[in-house]
């Protein structure tokens, strides 16, 4: 986990959606890894409201690590692999 309980719980979400699939259940129409996971299953996962993880979600789709895809009435989350490798090479670089 990273410094604080926030960052290690978005850390953690993050972790999840490089592989979803393995992490999330598939919904009756949806794999996981094909649409991505809405913020009721990441809340479910981690064991808080709903409005925590839309809350982490949120804040991680601003940041531009995570893209959302509307489906009815439900938002899904999946990571923007391009965007976190974009963030990781700033770092490695000393930014």
């Amino acid at each position: 986990m990273m410094g604080t309980p926030s960052g290690g719980m978005r850390h953690t979400i993050l972790e999840w959606l490089k592989d979803p699939s393995a992490h999330f259940p598939a919904g009756r129409r949806r794999a996981p890894a094909d649409t991505g996971v809405t913020a009721r299953a990441v809340a479910a996962k981690l064991g808080v409201p709903r409005r925590t993880a839309l809350a982490h979600l949120d804040f991680l789709t601003r940041l531009g690590l995570l893209r959302t895809r509307r489906i009815r009435c439900r938002t899904y989350y999946r990571r923007d692999e391009i965007r976190i490798a974009e963030v990781g090479r700033m770092f490695e670089k000393g930014w």
